[in-house]
């Protein structure tokens, strides 16, 4: 059978960009590590950059999200709350022209803070270190939907636990590196208007998608997550597709009970674009690593026609069933994984 050639891991701190080069890659930052270890300051490359930090919490009935974004010409803030039972999706965004307060830092670890005098979103780590230990997520958004939204979330990195962070490199020019942090143990409350929603149970769990890097004007990708608890084990999946593709580097992992496996092999996503709802079925063509069916239950829609910007994301809420390989090589089933999975196309 037939592998994908491994890729580097790294296990020292390394900046993103060439330090006598601003704004190229530097190609010793290339591959992947089990904890953040990138320094992902970028000089110049107006309008390519692209920048955001998003948090996403789930447990047994609900998902929060909530995003700060920078592209340079324009920033953004949104947030969602889907409630699975009620199959309802209450969101709200905020534009901001040229990223005006939206700065975001250059380390996984960083504060980040929006406020324009009416609503704030804050995703601070206490004690002010750039390695993750604990990150408290706050909100205040009046005029939410027709409500007024407020979040104290508390997410934690259990001692030892395992992420991925991954520099993906299209050329010397082009280039990313995204932090993908799952099975994250999350609680704290989340309100919007009367309802309250509580994380903090067995099935809570936060991800991070951190992303800094500078982007071709035209993307498309897959992306794939889930966390939870099946058959007693801690499970978090990472997938993706598109934009990795052809690069020999993956964003593909599968993390159990805090150890991650990395998967070198792009994936073969199974979907039909003309029927969303249909169940997506996602896996590695050369070896059994992944083999995972993604049922949907909520479809959450978001286009953007701006000047500048346009972009549509088909993003789908639901359940994942299958079976993936652990990090010592065992073959591990699980059903009822809480996540999602969508389509993205963006001219930016």
């Amino acid at each position: 059978m037939c592998h994908a050639p491994a890729m580097a891991e790294l296990d020292s701190p390394v900046p993103l960009c060439d330090p006598t080069r601003p704004g190229r890659l530097n190609r010793d930052a290339v591959g992947w590590s089990r904890t953040p270890l990138h320094a992902c300051g970028i000089r110049g490359r107006w309008p390519r950059k692209k920048r955001w930090n998003y948090w996403a919490a789930t447990n047994e009935t609900h998902l929060f999200s909530m995003t700060v974004s920078n592209v340079d010409y324009l920033g953004l803030a949104f947030a969602y709350l889907v409630d699975f039972e009620a199959g309802t999706v209450t969101e709200a965004t905020i534009p901001s022209l040229f990223g005006r307060g939206c700065p975001l830092p250059d380390f996984v670890g960083g504060d980040v803070v929006f406020d324009n005098g009416t609503v704030r979103l804050s995703m601070r780590h206490p004690g002010g270190s750039r390695e993750p230990g604990r990150v408290r997520l706050l909100a205040d958004w009046p005029g939410f939907g027709d409500s007024h939204l407020t979040a104290d979330l508390t997410v934690s990195y259990p001692v030892g636990h395992d992420t991925l962070n991954v520099v993906i490199p299209w050329s010397d020019k082009q280039f990313q590196f995204t932090g993908k942090h799952n099975t994250l143990p999350v609680t704290g409350r989340v309100t919007v208007g009367d309802e309250t929603v509580a994380f903090g149970t067995p099935q809570s769990f936060a991800t991070l998608d951190f992303g800094r890097g500078v982007w071709p004007a035209q993307s498309s990708w897959n992306w794939g997550s889930a966390s939870g608890v099946s058959g007693g084990r801690v499970l978090g999946i990472q997938l993706g597709g598109k934009w990795t593709d052809g690069t020999g580097q993956t964003e593909n992992a599968v993390t159990v009970d805090g150890a991650l496996h990395k998967i070198d092999e792009d994936l073969v996503w199974d979907y039909d674009p003309s029927e969303w709802m249909r169940p997506w079925r996602i896996s590695t063509p050369a070896s059994p690593d992944v083999d995972v069916v993604f049922t949907p239950r909520i479809e959450r829609v978001a286009i953007t026609n701006a000047i500048l910007l346009k972009s549509e994301v088909h993003q789908l809420f639901g359940t994942y069933a299958g079976t993936v390989l652990d990090a010592g090589g065992a073959s591990v089933g699980f059903d009822g994984l809480i996540g999602w999975a969508e389509e993205h196309h963006a001219r930016w």
